[in-house]
């Protein structure tokens, strides 16, 4: 059954989201992405206020294909600055609605200012979803 009418609250519940500080290195954020097997980072302060985001999409796009050394590159330097976000009374068809606008594939959930989680299209799909290619 698809899960576009419940709310993002009931999607992120229990959720332990991915959240490291700007001066982490890109090389540390990468690793952290591959261990926890997700596609985004939250950049935010200790008490989890949104500074940006990091993905994927940006280690190619402003680490690898500039030329940076992951192993100096902070996420402030490369990260998404204020991303959109959504509250977590929004709905499954809001956060698809505003990906598909937005073009990107993370919206950060954001309540009284400070992070909650993220919702990414894969949270989204029906019936049975890939799973990552494991590497040596």
């Amino acid at each position: 059954m698809a899960r576009t009418h419940v709310h993002l609250s009931d999607i992120i519940r229990g959720q332990d989201p991915l959240i490291l500080p700007p001066g982490t290195t890109v090389l540390h954020a990468c690793q952290e992405m591959q261990a926890r097997r997700v596609g985004a980072v939250l950049v935010a302060t200790p008490d989890r206020r949104l500074l940006g985001i990091f993905t994927g999409r940006d280690v190619v796009c402003y680490v690898v294909a500039k030329r940076r050394t992951a192993m100096t590159t902070t996420l402030a330097e490369v990260m998404t600055p204020g991303p959109d976000t959504m509250s977590p009374n929004g709905t499954a068809t809001e956060a698809l609605r505003l990906m598909e606008d937005g073009g990107y594939r993370h919206v950060p959930i954001v309540a009284g200012g400070r992070v909650r989680g993220i919702v990414s299209r894969g949270d989204f799909r029906v019936g049975p979803t890939p799973t990552a290619r494991q590497r040596d």
